[in-house]
């Protein structure tokens, strides 16, 4: 929790740097701080923990993946789906950790990337590296990016730009799409 809150203030202290007009100085330290998270995210894994790798792809048959996955984590994963805001007990989700794919456990996000956009969706400001392909979605007409695991191919949701500095990312997360693993030692 105190990496959190380390976190936190680092990114506070870069916001309040650029509203006070000194954003150039403050810029270089809060992507230091994303980039660490991009490459320390196992720190927050058990020894013990059981994830994937991104490679081999896996790659099942429908009547294999029905299996798998409960109905509404195969509309959201497999049908390109959308869960109801507000539904997921991911979005209270606080304990240190890291949030794996629901169709194969491939690390996505640490719980230092996680923030709370209001919208009823978990919300991250960047991932793990590597975990994600995107393509353009214009299901609603305008053009949207979508993100699916690079592992299995699971639909997770789509990339906005309206995100918290400095990335300006808001990768928005359907919850049913993710598996929370908890840093062994937290509550």
């Amino acid at each position: 929790m105190q990496r959190r809150g380390f976190i936190q203030g680092m990114l506070a202290a870069g916001i309040w740097s650029a509203i006070a007009g000194r954003a150039g100085a403050a810029q270089p330290a809060n992507m230091k701080v994303i980039e660490d998270l991009q490459k320390n995210w196992k720190m927050l894994l058990a020894s013990s923990a059981n994830v994937a790798s991104p490679t081999p792809a896996l790659t099942l048959s429908k009547d294999e993946w029905r299996k798998r996955l409960d109905k509404m984590q195969y509309n959201v994963l497999r049908e390109e789906g959308t869960e109801r805001a507000g539904t997921s007990p991911l979005n209270n989700e606080k304990r240190a950790g890291v949030f794996a794919c629901a169709g194969c456990n491939l690390p996505l996000f640490t719980s230092d990337m996680k923030y709370e956009s209001g919208t009823g969706w978990p919300s991250f400001f960047t991932t793990i590296p590597g975990a994600f392909g995107t393509k353009k979605d214009y299901y609603l007409f305008t053009p949207r990016t979508e993100y699916h695991c690079i592992k299995c191919g699971g639909h997770h949701g789509h990339l906005f730009d309206d995100g918290p500095p400095p990335t300006r990312q808001r990768w928005c997360n359907n919850g049913v799409a993710l598996k929370f693993i908890p840093k062994t030692g937290t509550a």
